[in-house]
């Protein structure tokens, strides 16, 4: 209680080094009571019940002045006792208020007038290393040199391709985000972890198909698919076996195989490895006996004779190995493989589309890229939108008939569903929330302080402020909305406006800097283009 009056006294409290001091600094002003100073101002006051109106409160080290306010008009931006004459903020805070308000319009309105202005990011949805991440950085530094503008890799890897095909789909459509999508997309809705399909994104152009095949570490037993298959059938279970993550084209092209050998789907333990490249890691260090995955994927390990090529599931053998025959010539018939296109999300403009689509079917028809693609051993096959629609079409409807079947939608199906992980962390969490206030250490401080319903609003903007960068981050992109959210968060728990300005002005450039530069995470851009 404040001068023995029950409702809260408007207060300025002015701080100073001694009771001597001639500088006193003013430091709140709210309506507050004397827990309130307690708690939020100094928090070694000491014989709170001395604190009246114009009085001086001695504590440890400082001193304040408790000055009574009958409006906040009488509140004083000068350093000084209280009682000079009232002043307003400085002239230069005013001045760059309204240049930090005025300059982004400017630019960002400028950054319009052309497209694209801004980097271009290409989702990637496999691991650093595999065929998937090398033919994306070899599109996106022609891209790139034909645009004008940096194109950034992103490698959105988990959950079988789901969280990179998921991320290109559902991306603001703008023109500023790609996706290398692959065969997995044909795949993921019939398995029933996503609803994204091919129908949510606009092809660009195809660029790769490549069969699978059969690898095993050069120093193993197997000479010959036939080998492999005596082994599986003897030891069901006992072999191990990736090329990438379960449910994938290479787990199900493997599965196939053994269902047409009239073994079970499951007669290899399938690893779960997001990629190929790690795939093959782990085959030379032992973790597994036989990798599925295209021969380009595998070429420089090949080649370098530390992986032996038992077969390849195509019609015709494959120029990369030459030697080695296809599953048809082994006596099995089977075969199948991937695909790799290029993709924007549903509902770009069309300009902005056309502008993506030309330069994305100049990059795949050039010379460099076919120059690449021979060397790395990649199946160059070139397919216009329209033949790269018709081709989704016609997987889709394969792979529609294929997950239809019992053996394959049982191999293909994940042990642990999507919401499996969030569940049990959440369950962690119950449990142990619910140990800590059965042993008696969650209990509130009796000294804390207290809220009451006068503290509400204050609290409820929050969540508003939250609110609002969820809301506005995408039309206003994330440097104007974060800029908003954290000088509200701050202005909320009292900081004074000039330091919440300061600290805003540095941190959000900062973020912006280390996670969209430096990263390359794709944050929102906005209406103004940054």
């Amino acid at each position: 209680m404040l001068n023995g009056r029950k409702k809260p006294l408007p207060v300025l409290i002015h701080v100073g080094k001694s009771a001597e001091s001639e500088v006193f600094q003013p430091v709140y002003h709210r309506n507050l009571r004397a827990a309130d100073i307690a708690s939020s101002l100094i928090p070694r006051l000491i014989d709170l019940s001395r604190i009246v109106p114009n009085a001086m409160v001695k504590s440890e080290a400082k001193y304040c002045f408790v000055q009574p306010l009958t409006s906040v008009k009488d509140f004083r931006w000068n350093w000084r006792r209280p009682g000079c004459p009232r002043q307003a903020a400085p002239a230069w805070f005013w001045r760059l208020l309204l240049c930090l308000v005025v300059l982004p319009v400017v630019v960002g309105c400028g950054s319009q007038s052309e497209f694209p202005s801004q980097p271009i990011v290409l989702i990637c949805p496999w691991s650093p290393g595999g065929g998937t991440d090398r033919v994306s950085r070899q599109v996106a530094t022609q891209l790139s040199e034909s645009l004008g503008v940096p194109v950034n890799v992103v490698n959105a890897t988990g959950g079988g391709g789901v969280t990179g095909h998921t991320r290109g789909a559902v991306a603001r459509p703008d023109g500023y985000t790609l996706t290398m999508a692959t065969v997995e997309l044909n795949m993921l809705h019939w398995r029933g972890l996503t609803t994204i399909s091919p129908d949510d994104f606009e092809p660009l152009a195809l660029c790769n198909r490549d069969a699978a095949a059969i690898f095993v570490r050069n120093d193993s037993p197997w000479q010959t698919l036939a080998d492999l298959e005596s082994t599986i059938a003897k030891e069901p279970g006992k072999l191990r076996a990736s090329g990438s993550a379960r449910g994938s084209i290479w787990h199900v092209a493997l599965a196939g195989w053994l269902l047409e050998q009239g073994l079970p789907a499951d007669a290899t333990a399938w690893v779960s490895i997001n990629g190929s490249g790690p795939s093959l890691q782990e085959l030379l260090a032992g973790g597994v006996e036989l990798i599925c995955c295209s021969v380009p994927e595998a070429r420089g390990l090949l080649t370098g004779g530390e992986l032996r090529c038992l077969g390849v599931m195509a019609d015709s053998r494959h120029p990369l190995a030459p030697n080695v025959p296809t599953f048809r010539e082994a006596g099995c018939d089977w075969a199948l493989g991937g695909w790799r296109g290029l993709m924007l999300p549903l509902g770009v403009p069309e300009e902005r589309a056309t502008v993506i689509r030309e330069a994305v079917l100049e990059t795949v028809k050039s010379d460099a890229f076919a120059r690449f693609m021979e060397t790395a051993g990649f199946n160059l096959t070139i397919g216009e939108p329209d033949a790269f629609e018709q081709l989704l079409a016609t997987f889709d409807a394969t792979f529609g008939e294929i997950f239809a079947t019992a053996e394959i939608d049982a191999v293909s199906e994940s042990p642990i569903g999507p919401y499996g992980f969030p569940l049990i962390l959440v369950s962690v969490g119950a449990c142990l929330l619910v140990l800590l206030v059965g042993r008696g250490q969650l209990q509130l401080q009796t000294d804390a302080l207290r809220l009451t319903w006068r503290d509400l609003p204050r609290l409820l903007l929050v969540p508003v402020a939250v609110g609002f960068f969820m809301l506005t981050t995408e039309t206003l992109g994330f440097v104007i909305a974060a800029t908003g959210m954290l000088l509200g968060l701050l202005l909320v728990v009292r900081v004074h406006l000039l330091t919440a300005t300061v600290i805003t002005l540095l941190l959000v450039p900062a973020v912006y800097q280390f996670f969209a530069v430096q990263l390359g995470v794709p944050l929102p851009w906005g209406i103004l283009g940054w």
